[in-house]
């Protein structure tokens, strides 16, 4: 059997929230289906579900988004102030560079080049 990804779905406490995070940093147009959904369709890339649930995160993902960009130094800069938090030091090998984030929920994801 095959399957598609039809979106890729975050527990949070506040999806109103997390959907503008994402949105901002991706772009699209966030919608609040309820009190406990909300999306957004990032162009060029599956959509980004949010739902409520009961539970606070309590460790590290076991899943992330790599985001390419340019720089990860600017890109976590201009990540900040949407409260975004940055983890550790930026990192460089040769593949090339990383820096690993977290979303307003604590959600880990790395800006990445290479």
């Amino acid at each position: 059997m095959r399957a598609s990804v039809q979106e890729i779905v975050f527990d949070c406490a506040d999806p109103a929230v997390l959907v503008r995070f994402w949105a901002e940093l991706l772009g699209g147009a966030p919608v609040d289906r309820s009190g406990d959904w909300s999306y957004v369709d990032p162009p060029g890339f599956t959509r980004l579900a949010f739902q409520r649930v009961p539970e606070g995160k309590s460790v590290k993902n076991r899943l992330h988004l790599d985001l390419r960009v340019e720089d990860p130094h600017r890109a976590a800069e201009e990540t900040l102030p949407l409260g975004a938090a940055r983890v550790g030091d930026l990192m460089k090998d040769e593949q090339g560079a990383f820096q690993v984030m977290r979303d307003p929920e604590g959600n880990e994801f790395c800006f990445v080049t290479g």
